[in-house]
């Protein structure tokens, strides 16, 4: 679990329904572009929005067409906490890993509640490393990750680390030294990237990476090379990316539509997000050819399709 890690998009079909036939050249896409995993089931794949039985078919179309050498992490959590045990469970001999986010509607009021919660998911696909999906801004769960690594590495054996998508980059530290690195610390808030870089970061997820991998390994190879306006001005285009989308109508569904610039048409977006037309796409290329950011796309990158 080095290296960036996709969260992969649920594609779908013009009628909102999974179009699993995708997924090779998705998983093939992505490796191309020096991925190293995809992470599935999660925010970007709106799981919210998919039923159990939905999460299931996403997990085995992956699991049955990952490129090799590509990690996979199935993102289990639920509010039901027997969902997530059904779905840990049938995620056990496929993945390379499971992940959950806490249960977002009554919301934990405590770390020995998470702890417990966690414990039950985990306990269900023993032989499988487990990560807890630290996304606070979303599930109200905002305890310090450094406190709760103390608890699971001493009561969940499958503990793995934490999926740590949250800017307190005072607790991402320590959690990053926490017994000498024993834990996966994969940060999660692509727009500070960069930032994550002097405290010792080797893994990344996030969405942005389906679309900007190549740009985001330029700005870790600035960084080492001591060039930090380099790196400073690439992170700067990669959040110019995101805010640009984000105002079209919410990222979710808007960097869903722009991979159809990668000649990968995922689909629609489910209610609420917003799925961009071509005139739309063609508004935004504009807006990126402007600070040069086209150039810095994978080389899949083709806008001839476009009506706008």
């Amino acid at each position: 679990m080095k290296d960036l890690i996709a969260a992969t998009y649920a594609p779908m079909h013009k009628d909102g329904s999974l179009n699993l036939d995708i997924v090779k050249p998705y998983g093939k896409f992505l490796k191309s572009n020096k991925v190293a995993g995809a992470f599935v089931n999660g925010s970007t794949g709106d799981f919210v929005s998919l039923s159990t039985d939905e999460r299931k078919q996403v997990t085995e179309a992956w699991s049955k067409n990952k490129p090799s050498d590509f990690h996979l992490v199935c993102h289990v959590g639920h509010n039901n906490l027997r969902e997530a045990r059904e779905l840990a469970s049938h995620a056990e001999d496929k993945v390379d890993g499971i992940a959950a986010l806490a249960p977002y509607y009554f919301r934990l009021n405590s770390l020995g509640k998470l702890l417990e919660y966690c414990s039950e998911i985990a306990q269900c696909a023993p032989k499988t490393p487990f990560y807890y999906y630290h996304i606070p801004v979303l599930t109200g769960a905002n305890f310090q990750m450094i406190d709760f690594l103390e608890m699971a590495g001493e009561n969940i054996p499958n503990f793995a680390g934490i999926k740590y998508t949250q800017s307190n980059l005072i607790d991402f530290q320590k959690c990053m030294g926490f017994k000498n690195g024993s834990y996966k610390i994969l940060f999660g808030v692509d727009e500070q990237l960069l930032s994550s870089l002097p405290y010792g970061a080797e893994g990344w997820v996030g969405s942005t990476y389906n679309h900007l991998a190549p740009l985001y390994y330029q700005i870790i190879s600035s960084f080492k090379a001591g060039d930090m306006e380099r790196a400073t001005n690439l992170q700067q285009k990669a959040v110019h990316f995101v805010e640009t989308l984000d105002k079209m109508g919410g990222f979710n569904g808007t960097g869903k539509s722009f991979m159809r610039l990668f000649g990968l048409d995922l689909g629609p977006s489910r209610f609420p997000h917003t799925t961009l037309s071509d005139n739309q796409l063609a508004t935004v290329v504009k807006s990126f050819d402007k600070i040069g950011l086209l150039s810095l796309l994978s080389p899949e990158f083709n806008t001839g399709s476009l009506k706008g």
